[in-house]
Parts: C-alpha cells; structure tokens; sequence
C-alpha cells in the first residue's frame, strides 16, 4: 500500500485551528478596542503564528505613566472578562512599569516609555509581522 502525501496547496486547517484562530482574533479585537479606549500610546500587534508556541499574537503599548500603565491594564482586563474570557494571568500591576496580560493566544505588553525602551520586544519578536496601531 503507498500512501501520498498531499500537495501543499491542497492542505487545509483542521476545524480546530480555524476556531482557535477566530477566538484570537476576537481577543485581539478587544484588546486593541480597549487599548485605544483608555489612550494607550503606540499599540503594536505582532503576529506570532508559527513563530512561537506562547500564541497567535502579542500586543505592546505604552502608558504615559505607573498610574497610565496601572489604568491601562485594569481596563484591558475588565473588558477582556466582560466578554468572556476567564483565567487570564496578570504581572506587574503592583510595579506598573510592566504589565504583562496573557489571554491565552494574546500576550499584552503594557510599559512606561523608559521600559518599553529599555526592553525593546518589538526588535526581539519582528520579521516582517508587525502591525502598528
């Protein structure tokens, strides 16, 4: 018996992946929705499909300041539960120079300027996958 493998066009996703991919996608529409909501500055969304495990997209922006940063990530949160999402892991809220926000497929990054800077994830994660907001 020879078995062949298909041709890479005529591959498609499992139902799963196009359903996980859909509530990524959601997410990142809250988070972004949010994120202009409360006047984050300089919102970067990066695609991480098939870059990395950790999930479909990461989103950086910036706080003017701890409060900023602080208020920023508590609405981000609230809307995040509001529309359904549970068990969300939040870092930094103490500090509030870095909140980290992980929803799942959507990592949320939100720093004060110097730390954004200072850490630099954009350059660390993009080739080429990069949306500004």
């Amino acid at each position: 018996m020879t078995t062949h493998a298909l041709p890479r066009a005529s591959r498609r996703a499992s139902p799963e992946t196009v359903s996980r991919r859909h509530v990524a996608e959601e997410t990142l529409r809250t988070v972004l929705g949010s994120l202009d909501d409360i006047k984050a500055q300089d919102a970067v969304t990066i695609d991480l499909s098939g870059k990395s495990s950790i999930g479909d997209y990461m989103v950086v922006a910036t706080g003017t300041s701890q409060r900023h940063v602080a208020s920023v990530a508590d609405r981000v949160v609230k809307d995040l539960e509001k529309a359904g999402h549970r068990g969300l892991r939040i870092e930094g809220m103490r500090q509030a120079d870095w909140v980290l926000i992980d929803a799942g497929d959507v990592i949320v990054h939100v720093f004060r300027p110097e730390t954004r800077e200072f850490y630099n994830l954009e350059k660390m994660w993009t080739s080429g996958g990069t949306r500004h907001q």
